[in-house]
C-alpha cells in the first residue's frame, strides 16, 4: 500500500471539485483529510508575496 499526499489551494473551487471527483471514483480506501492550520491574513499575504501571487501592492493613501 502507498500513501499519496496532495497540497492544494483550499480556496480553489477547481481543486476542490477535482479532489471530490478523484475520491468519488472509489479507488482509494482509508481516506483522511488533514486541513492545514488556519493562517492569519498577514501570514497568507506574506506567503502570497513569496509565491509571486501579488501583482500590485497597495500602500497607504497619498494625500
Amino acid at each position: 500500500m502507498a500513501t499519496v499526499t496532495l497540497e492544494y489551494n483550499a480556496r480553489s473551487i477547481q481543486a476542490q471539485k477535482t479532489l471530490e471527483y478523484i475520491l468519488s471514483l472509489g479507488f482509494f480506501r482509508n481516506i483522511t483529510v488533514n486541513q492545514a492550520v488556519k493562517k492569519s491574513r498577514l501570514e497568507q499575504s506574506l506567503e502570497d508575496v513569496d509565491k509571486g501571487n501579488v501583482f500590485f501592492l497597495a500602500g497607504p493613501a497619498k494625500l
